[in-house]
């Protein structure tokens, strides 16, 4: 069994990426074996890799792109292969709930699946502050 901290970290780079706009970083994050797929928030299913890089190509090219996100309350799920990460994103207009699913491939977590929405009832941020120091 993967350590949970491991699919933690790759979650992580995920968002560090998307925040500083890297694009070679996200390049990496995302699968070469397995299929992947992304849905970001109100668009269609991306269901190719080329199809998934050009959408963060576009997503950092675009000035008005959402940047700053946080993350809270991340929880993992591992199932066999498939290590998923379930979190909210904090962003500077609202909130959204993400899916992050990820699969070794080549000795490295490799990111298979995206999907980012509304979320009309976030985390209670001052709850969750409270498990972090417990």
């Amino acid at each position: 069994m993967l350590d949970p901290a491991v699919v933690l970290f790759a979650n992580d780079a995920f968002y560090i990426a998307f925040n500083n706009r890297d694009f070679e970083a996200m390049e990496a994050l995302w699968s070469r074996e397995a299929p992947p797929v992304c849905i970001h928030p109100g668009w269609r299913p991306l269901v190719t890799r080329d199809d998934i890089l050009d959408s963060w190509r576009e997503i950092f090219g675009n000035a008005d792109g959402a940047t700053g996100i946080s993350t809270h309350a991340p929880r993992v799920v591992s199932q066999a292969t498939l290590h998923t990460v379930v979190c909210y994103e904090q962003l500077p207009g609202g909130w959204l709930v993400a899916t992050n699913i990820f699969v070794m491939e080549a000795g490295e977590l490799r990111m298979i699946h995206h999907q980012a929405g509304q979320c009309m009832n976030p985390p209670d941020l001052d709850e969750e502050l409270q498990m972090a120091l417990q």
